[in-house]
């Protein structure tokens, strides 16, 4: 892929309000009057499963949501300021936007006309964004997190809310860029009554007691994140504060009424981070910690865990099982700290990258305790065989591992499929090789995204051997390859019409990873 140069946005304006934001724009790079070449920006990054996200015309440097949740009307009160850098010539951009109530939108400080047309928020500036020009563009609006609408992130709770933005839903909650390309520093600050409490992705940085017993809460990320890890909530939690390996600060947050009841799943994280430490190296975050919603509705969302950025969100009667039962799982959803978070898929076609290695590591761990999987076997060889005979009939309902499409994009191809692939690629080059190709890929793309031909890439520079053929067939094959060093394992065949073609709309589903 083709990489950017990210300027980081100065500590003023990833801490500051949308003010600081609007000054800190340069007097060279204000709007100038329209002339011919300034263009709209294309509205697409281009991405295979979902085209319609993003918009080509800038890039996203920081965000700062500043949200102030009413306790009795439910809604939420917003003001997103985003730190854009034009790429071309501006007349008009815009940012991803559903069902939000837009009231106000400024370009540097001045007030810009504006229109929402379906899923996008158009805007005009009063004068053209000459290119590479870095503004600060602030929008002013409401959102009602019980809205009905064809998907959303927002997740109702009783006492207020949590998100799920993966992987294409962050534009519920904020105007944005919506896509895994473009990452970007986050700031936060959540403004609640203080018999509740407000948090988000990132590190505290500030609290602040208000008039009329209201609290504000600033968050800010250590490190770019995309929209779709993006994690903020607001309920009657209690913040519970833990070391992990190497003086890690950990925190998780939970319900007031659970935090007893949860705590033998939460002491669990310092252990799974030391084994993955020894695995993918150190931690690449700030903190980490996990965050059992405040809402037992089975509809709340529909999957168990959430990696959203430094709080994984979970379902908390889940956590609530014996340590055999959640840990690989849990493993499953730390491992996304570095595959998909770290380094997140450049296209949601390279979603395997993130999922196969979450299982592949989870697997590994609940293997490694004897814990027997969801079909009753015990070793990474026994499950991979029996993966290896779905493979053909994977591949006729839910394609390739890595060309899924909007409505199979989180099927078992892009999990246990993924794992195949991986079990295949340390067969074919050795363990200690594989290991080194992991390692290798995660320090060469870390904070920034990474596409399937990345990998492929640093597998054949690590192990001295052009891989693209290999990992190609594996990938991209119709049919499933020859597994190196089993000859002996052999592919169920598809019989005409046994493979039903799926009827049903995008989004999760739970039974996909098979940590579970």
């Amino acid at each position: 892929m083709r990489y950017r140069t990210r300027v980081t946005a100065p500590a003023a304006a990833l801490l500051g309000t949308a003010a600081v934001l609007a000054v800190g724009s340069s007097a060279s790079a204000r709007p100038q009057a329209l002339r011919p070449g300034a263009t709209p920006g294309a509205e697409t990054l281009g991405d295979s499963v979902f085209p319609s996200l993003g918009n080509d015309g800038y890039r996203v440097e920081a965000y700062h949501l500043d949200f102030a949740y009413d306790a009795t009307t439910r809604l939420v009160d917003a003001e997103a300021t985003l730190m854009i850098r034009s790429t071309q010539a501006l007349s008009r951009f815009s940012l991803d936007a559903l069902g939000l109530d837009v009231r106000s939108v400024r370009v540097g400080g001045t007030a810009a006309t504006f229109e929402q047309v379906d899923e996008k928020l158009r805007i005009t500036p009063a004068r053209t964004l000459p290119e590479s020009c870095a503004v600060a563009v602030c929008v002013e609006y409401t959102a009602d997190p019980a809205r009905t609408l064809p998907y959303t992130a927002w997740v109702p709770t009783p006492d207020g809310f949590a998100v799920c933005p993966q992987p294409n839903a962050a534009h519920t909650v904020f105007p944005c860029n919506d896509h895994p390309l473009d990452k970007a520093d986050f700031s936060f600050r959540i403004t609640v009554p203080s018999t509740l409490r407000g948090v988000a992705s990132g590190r505290l940085v500030r609290t602040e007691k208000l008039d009329g017993d209201r609290t504000a809460y600033t968050y800010r990320s250590g490190s770019p994140m995309a929209t779709e890890l993006v994690q903020i909530t607001v309920g009657d939690y209690v913040v519970k504060e833990r070391r992990g390996p190497h003086g890690l600060g950990l925190r998780d947050v939970v319900p007031t009424a659970r935090a007893t009841a949860l705590e033998p799943a939460l002491a669990l994280t310092p252990g799974q981070l030391d084994w993955l430490e020894q695995r993918l190296g150190a931690y690449p975050f700030e903190t980490y910690g996990l965050l059992p919603c405040n809402s037992d509705a089975a509809n709340a969302f529909d999957f168990t865990g959430l990696e959203t950025q430094t709080l994984t969100l979970y379902k908390p009667n889940f956590l609530l099982q014996e340590e055999k039962k959640i840990g690989s799982h849990m493993m499953h959803e730390l491992v996304h700290s570095w595959f998909g978070n770290s380094v997140s898929p450049a296209d949601w076609a390279d979603l395997w990258i993130n999922e196969g290695h979450a299982d592949f590591y989870g697997l590994l761990y609940r293997y490694e305790r004897g814990w027997a999987d969801s079909l009753g076997l015990l070793t990474m060889e026994d499950r991979m065989k029996d993966t290896y005979a779905r493979g053909d009939q994977w591949r006729a309902s839910s394609g390739p591992v890595a060309a899924p499409n909007a409505v199979n994009l989180f099927d078992s191809q892009r999990y246990l499929g993924g794992v195949l692939v991986l079990y295949a690629l340390r067969e074919a080059v050795g363990e200690d090789v594989f290991n080194r190709i992991e390692r290798t890929f995660l320090e060469r793309h870390r904070n920034a995204a990474a596409t399937t031909a990345d990998y492929i890439a640093v597998a054949t520079k690590i192990s001295g051997r052009d891989q693209s053929g290999f990992l190609n067939d594996w990938l991209y094959g119709t049919k499933t390859p020859r597994m190196p060093n089993h000859p002996d394992w052999t592919v169920t065949p598809v019989v005409s019409g046994q493979v039903a073609p799926r009827h049903r709309e995008p989004g999760h589903y739970p039974d996909s990873s098979a940590t579970l």
